[in-house]
């Protein structure tokens, strides 16, 4: 017995709809290449006008997104390769996670990478500068970590550790020109202004009023009895 019953579309991305399937099998069924590649350029950009997002995607983004729909079978001259079928639905490769622990949780992992390169440097100075710079990273970290009881000692102790003795920085040195003191750490101390010392005839006393006493005299009016 023969099914004369047609089939119906299939919708093989939601997001363009049930039209947009229509006509991409449409034009496959065109027999003239010239006019199939005609109709694939217009379909294009009707897909852009239906869906404003879709403009700031790639055009190649579309063109993969018309053949998957056309399950690969449209022949047309595009301006792009037909993407591999084997790519679609394959899942991507697992993340590699680093292994191992982190010494010290509150500085993290870069820290550590940081100090490894600056372990690789050879020229003096330079080591100095990445090791000055690593501090005061490491500097930042530690403070939002614990603000209390802090010193640079701590830092250049666990740059030891880190480094297994392989960096060093002269405490007195770090200590005596602010070298793990940067511009982005914030004072939480407020600001007072300092009063200056005023040898008018008001003792001292800070005026106010634009430097115009109030006269309380003649000017003031008198209070009706």
């Amino acid at each position: 017995m023969v099914n004369n019953e047609k089939p119906k579309n299939k919708v093989i991305l939601k997001e363009y709809g049930k039209n947009i399937q229509k006509l991409v099998d449409y034009v496959k069924t065109v027999p003239e290449q010239d006019k199939r590649t005609e109709y694939a350029y217009a379909l294009v950009e009707l897909m852009k006008q239906l869906n404003p997002l879709l403009k700031t995607e790639s055009d190649q983004k579309l063109w993969d997104d018309m053949y998957i729909m056309s399950d690969f079978s449209l022949e047309v001259d595009a301006p792009f390769p037909m993407p591999a079928k084997e790519l679609l639905g394959k899942k991507p490769l697992p993340i590699g996670y680093p292994k191992g622990e982190v010494r010290f949780k509150h500085y993290g992992r870069n820290i550590e990478k940081l100090i490894a390169k600056a372990i690789e440097i050879e020229d003096d100075e330079e080591q100095e500068v990445a090791l000055i710079y690593i501090g005061q990273l490491m500097r930042s970290f530690h403070s939002t970590w614990n603000r209390e009881n802090f010193d640079d000692a701590i830092i250049i102790d666990d740059i030891k550790t880190l480094s297994k003795g392989k960096l060093h920085i002269d405490l007195e040195k770090v200590r005596e020109n602010g070298l793990f003191e940067t511009s982005m750490r914030r004072d939480f101390k407020s600001n007072v202004p300092t009063t200056p010392s005023n040898n008018n005839s008001n003792g001292g006393r800070r005026n106010y009023s634009g430097g115009k006493r109030r006269n309380n005299g003649s000017n003031s009016k008198k209070r009706r009895n």
